[in-house]
């Protein structure tokens, strides 16, 4: 199949950037505005501690830029991942990058300057209602003034702040690109083996071409451990360094603090997840019979469990059926989303050359909440994907509608529950319309797949990070063999006593991506639970439930994400809502095995 280049694609399948900016020329025209203001940033400098009016100011003109740079940066975005292979697109998204980068070194006096304001004077703003829109903004900003450091030393963080991205860069140019996996031959011929291609060889049927793949993959893993060792060990010190820098206490604690999440919150995701790992291991043991295989490999657990699946729906039709699904939001959730899907063109449809691969929602202050997809008529996981997209961007909806500026933006911790949330109501609605035993079994397998990848397998990520900084912290070097160990240690802990490892499985632990953003995984665990806990309380509840839901949607960055959670009736703060997700697969694995 001939993929189509981005002149061939309708009109009507690509997104609406006119929102963000009419035409080409006009983000140019822009751009040299933001010039302007990156110039104008540093006669700011003193102005927030001369009094009201000239922090007022300060926070306006602060405002207005931010919105600017968003807006320009959100179109840069959107018009490289649509088509990369346009030489413009790739310049405007570099340039667009650089002056992001010189309007944060020149806004380096900011913070330091705002949390040196006497908190007696603070405290009078913040009753003031000329600074009602910023309230939030202030408040959160406090919290963060004993990790705040000197104007000079806050320039040389922002500074190191490219070089200490050394790590990440390095290990995705290196795996990315420099990497060679080679070829494969296949019953249609020989296949390119790749990053992206890796994960659909290993749903394939044939287990001696998984196997092959498998071991072929790994080999320049293993030719490389000791490179990517180091650079992970790159990753975790440049996490210290910072850590100690600012004066928190470890580097967790560091990560979690921004959006105030206690350390007991990880603690209860990984003691639960241990609570749980008996119904891991059977639902294993499930897959081993299922495939008739007495113990399973590392590399068959990702066929998937339930095959030959024909479907044909249309992107139109996909966005009647979430629709559908999404009823129990009420008539507005619906209305506003049927029209994002469709007639005002939030969404890129269709796959063509040079554009991003998989799926995501891109929003800001201004303009509209885009999605990318890829959608395919055959695959009735794309059909999912669209209603998970778009959950990400009826939150974005209705964050922007109803916070200012500077408390519209909610937390990666919260955003994967707005978006799973979507993904259980389409399971639920094509459970309950599903006209044969193969489909319903096809639902439940992917939705046991979701939790196994999402709560699980990232828990095990989580527990993974909390030990290699607990071990880097205390001295200890993370060697190839330290880390090949540790990770091996889980890989037995969490696949249990039938799935078989080979030498090489250890050496996953070195080819996770997230793991240069650290501590950012075991929010997709605590984002999967609140959503099916909160999914649950909508489907068997009323108005009530449901409006606590968009209640939660509306917030935006208006509080942290406990307290917002909490208002929508999921505490995360409790080890509760993490069992009753673990509760809910055990109940879907009885029904899956009744099935099938």
């Amino acid at each position: 199949m001939n993929i189509q280049k981005r002149s061939e694609t309708a009109t009507k399948d690509t997104w609406d950037l006119s929102a963000l900016f009419a035409s080409p020329k006009e983000w140019e025209e822009s751009l040299e505005t933001l010039k302007q203001r990156i110039e104008e940033a540093p006669l700011f400098k003193g102005k927030l501690v001369e009094g009201k009016e000239s922090l007022l100011e300060t926070l306006q003109w602060y405002t207005q830029t931010g919105i600017l740079a968003e807006a320009l940066a959100n179109w840069a975005f959107l018009n490289y991942s649509a088509d990369a292979s346009d030489n413009t697109n790739v310049q405007r998204h570099s340039l667009i990058s650089q002056e992001l980068a010189r309007l944060g070194a020149n806004m380096a006096f900011f913070d330091p300057e705002l949390l040196s304001i006497e908190d007696a004077v603070i405290q009078k703003y913040l009753v003031d209602p000329d600074f009602s829109e910023y309230k939030v903004f202030l408040e959160k900003s406090r919290r963060f003034k004993q990790y705040i450091l000197s104007e000079k030393e806050e320039r040389l963080m922002a500074l190191e702040s490219e070089v200490g991205a050394t790590a990440r860069t390095t290990f995705q140019e290196l795996t990315n690109v420099d990497f060679d996996f080679g070829t494969i031959e296949t019953k249609e011929g020989k296949k390119p083996l790749t990053q992206s291609t890796f994960g659909s060889f290993m749903m394939n049927e044939d287990r001696e071409l998984r196997k092959q793949v498998y071991l072929q993959f790994y080999a320049n893993y293993e030719k490389h451990q000791q490179t990517i060792a180091r650079l992970y060990e790159g990753q975790v010190k440049q996490d210290i360094f910072r850590c100690r820098a600012r004066g928190y206490d470890s580097c967790r604690q560091m990560a979690l603090f921004p959006d105030n999440v206690p350390q007991e919150v990880y603690d209860n995701l990984v003691s639960c997840i241990h609570e749980a790992l008996p119904s891991l291991h059977r639902y294993y043991d499930l897959r081993a019979k299922l495939m008739g295989l007495e113990k399973l490999a590392h590399y068959d657990v990702y066929v998937p469990l339930v095959s030959g699946i024909q479907t044909n729906t249309s992107y139109e039709e996909a966005v009647k059926t979430v629709c559908k699904a999404l009823s129990p939001l009420g008539e507005e959730y619906v209305s506003i989303i049927e029209k994002g899907l469709t007639t005002e063109r939030w969404v890129d449809r269709y796959e063509n050359k040079g554009k991003r691969s998989g799926a995501f929602s891109s929003g800001c202050y201004s303009g509209k909440p885009y999605i990318l997809l890829n959608y395919k008529e055959d695959v009735l996981r794309d059909l999912f994907t669209i209603a998970h997209e778009g959950g990400h961007s009826m939150h974005s909806y209705y964050s922007v509608k109803n916070n200012p500026y500077f408390q519209y933006d909610y937390t990666i911790f919260e955003a994967e529950v707005a978006s799973t949330f979507n993904e259980q109501l389409v399971a639920k609605y094509l459970l309950d319309t599903a006209k044969d035993t193969k489909t319903k079994a096809f639902i439940l397998s992917k939705q046991l797949d979701d939790i196994v990848a999402t709560l699980f397998r990232q828990t095990m990520f989580a527990e993974f990070e909390a030990t290699t900084h607990r071990l880097s912290e205390a001295g200890t070097p993370l060697t190839v063999e330290t880390l090949r160990d540790e990770y091996g240690k889980l890989l037995t802990s969490y696949f249990g006593p039938n799935v078989e490892f080979e030498k090489q499985s250890d050496l996953e632990g070195l080819r996770i991506p997230h793991f240069y953003s650290s501590f950012y995984v075991y929010k997709y665990a605590t984002g999967i639970s609140a959503a099916i806990a909160l999914s649950q309380k909508v489907l068997k509840g009323g108005d009530a439930e449901r409006e606590d839901y968009l209640s939660f949607l509306k917030s935006g960055g208006s509080t942290y994400p406990i307290d917002s959670l909490r208002k929508a009736g999921v505490d995360m703060a409790e080890a509760a809502p993490i069992r009753s997700a673990l509760d809910y697969f055990s109940t879907l694995l009885d029904e899956f095995a009744n099935l099938v």
